[in-house]
């Protein structure tokens, strides 16, 4: 769970307090942060998307989907689907009935997504995404 927690505090820091942000450091793909709205039992859902384009069309390379939960005293992000429109990949860890109830979940799928988030926060992080240079587009306040 801890993983989670950090997964957070990050998503968090890279919001810095609005519904959505660009933030862009040079010689990378701009990052996109954005709160997208609320599952159906009520929790935060933020997508954390670098785009790039091909023949005019934005394309998510990738793009994750966290899930908030509330923790004692904390806040957890679970990465709960992956998007990549160059491969045509579309995951999710979670199946839902048509009432909106979880009915599966994909183990391997979770635990590869753990480790992807894990290692792409990593990666923006070395890459400048955190710094106080980076440039931060507020697109929704």
């Amino acid at each position: 769970m801890n993983i989670y927690r950090e997964f957070a505090t990050h998503l968090d820091h890279l919001l810095g307090g609005v519904q959505a942000v660009r933030i862009t450091v040079s010689g990378f793909m701009p990052l996109s942060v954005e709160e997208i709205g609320f599952s159906d039992d009520g929790r935060r859902l933020v997508s954390l998307c670098q785009y790039g384009e091909q023949n005019g069309d934005l394309m998510r390379d990738p793009d994750i989907v966290f899930l908030f939960h509330n923790v004692p005293g904390d806040e957890a992000a679970e990465p709960v689907s992956y998007r990549n429109d160059y491969l045509g990949i579309v995951q999710d860890v979670y199946r839902y009935d048509k009432a909106g109830r979880r009915t599966h979940i994909l183990p391997t799928l979770k635990q590869d997504l753990k480790e992807f988030a894990r290692a792409w926060f990593a990666t923006l992080r070395e890459q400048g995404f955190f710094a106080s240079t980076a440039v931060r587009e507020i697109l929704s306040p």
